[in-house]
């Protein structure tokens, strides 16, 4: 029998609806508040500050989400998450639009923020297999992670344009506005969900040992956690400070800063198609070649000299970055237990993800003792690629996988 094409998959369709409302504002939420904190408030020192808060509370309630996840309807969670980001950005607007927002209401804002999203990945990464066959999952999470990055292009031109010719408030409230769209759509009577699949009673201590344990007893998860980690902490995570830093230093404006963001998706955004039309058989041997694409182009961006040739060399970055991440996302989705897909996906989310405070915090560091922001992401870049050589080394069979 014919499968169904995931175009005419109502629930999947669903799914990228909301993902667009949801990602095109939480990266006008981002480039909003990155160009917010180094301009409004003057500190490149306070950005790191703000993401570090962004982040931490959202790792460590992050394989939380995943017990979670695996015990509860995702549509609820993912419902209930985009509807509580929505009257939280409500709050910044208003606060910002009355000049009463203060660093520390800032610090507690993202911080709430970020631990929202904890509950909200894992979910939706979590739904994919249970709604799409797994002969469709490589084309499903590249369609996903298209969208995604669509959408982060579309938040910064959004938000960059706001800027330029309103204010940061007006771009906080039409954020608002399309994260609270997004909850419309992901309301649960909308979609047909599945039922829960863990049905075994035990205490959440427990399920978090078990969803560790599965990682642990494969070596092919464990390594491919290492790539991500290699590259969200050296790459990615860099990326989020350096960029707004760069623009800053190079003279440029929020719409510079859009511009550079823009690219680093559009990157992505080609990569995810190519992933889409194109089976990928040898799964880690490409998330591991798509790092070194990764770390090398990192090197070239952090020798750019203008922001012109900053804005083409970060399209490359953005162009590697999807090759590590789908077809390692696709290899897990179609090996884990569904009734752990929860647990294991929260955990690749916290391997991706829970490294980027440690590299806000040294990025932001090493710039307040006056190290340019060239120089530490070169010293990143060199010793990332040292890493992906090391993984090519000592775990050959990933390589072969």
């Amino acid at each position: 029998m014919a499968q169904t094409p995931l175009r005419k998959n109502s629930t999947f369709v669903l799914l990228l609806v909301a993902g667009i409302f949801a990602v095109v504002g939480f990266s006008m939420f981002l480039t909003t508040t990155t160009w917010y904190v180094v301009t409004i408030l003057g500190s490149a020192s306070s950005l790191g500050i703000v993401l570090i808060a962004a982040t931490v509370p959202r790792l460590l309630m992050m394989t939380f989400g995943g017990v979670v996840a695996d015990k509860y309807k995702k549509t609820t969670i993912m419902f209930g998450t985009n509807l509580a980001q929505a009257l939280l950005l409500l709050t910044i607007y208003l606060l910002v639009d009355l000049d009463q927002m203060t660093f520390i209401l800032l610090l507690l804002s993202a911080a709430v923020f970020g631990s929202l999203d904890a509950f909200f990945g894992p979910a939706s990464s979590s739904m994919i297999p249970k709604i799409v066959p797994k002969e469709q999952l490589q084309k499903a999470n590249a369609y996903f992670q298209g969208v995604d990055q669509i959408s982060f292009i579309i938040g910064p031109i959004v938000a960059g344009l706001i800027m330029e010719t309103g204010t940061v408030a007006t771009s906080y409230l039409v954020a608002t506005i399309l994260v609270f769209l997004s909850a419309i759509v992901i309301f649960p009577p909308f979609i047909k969900e599945a039922p829960v699949e863990n049905r075994i009673k035990q205490s959440p201590l427990n399920d978090l040992r078990e969803g560790f344990h599965y990682i642990k007893s494969s070596n092919f998860l464990l390594v491919g956690l290492a790539v991500l980690i290699t590259l969200n902490f050296f790459v990615f995570g860099a990326l989020h400070i350096a960029i707004p830093l760069l623009v800053n230093l190079h003279d440029g404006t929020p719409i510079h800063l859009s511009y550079m963001e823009v690219s680093l998706g559009v990157g992505m955004v080609i990569s995810t198609f190519i992933l889409s039309s194109i089976p990928i058989r040898r799964r880690g041997f490409t998330s591991l070649m798509g790092l070194f694409a990764a770390v090398g182009t990192l090197l070239l961006f952090s020798m750019a000299p203008s922001l012109l040739l900053l804005t083409i060399i970060v399209f490359f970055i953005g162009f590697s970055m999807s090759f590590v991440y789908i077809p390692f996302f696709t290899a897990a989705q179609e090996n884990t237990d569904g009734r752990l897909m929860g647990r294991v996906m929260s955990i690749i989310f916290l391997a991706m993800n829970g490294f980027d405070p440690i590299a806000y915090g040294l990025v932001s560091a090493l710039v307040a003792a006056d190290v340019s922001i060239q120089l530490i992401l070169f010293g990143l870049g060199l010793v990332g690629l040292l890493i992906a050589c090391i993984v090519k080394w000592k775990a050959p069979y990933y390589a072969k996988s």
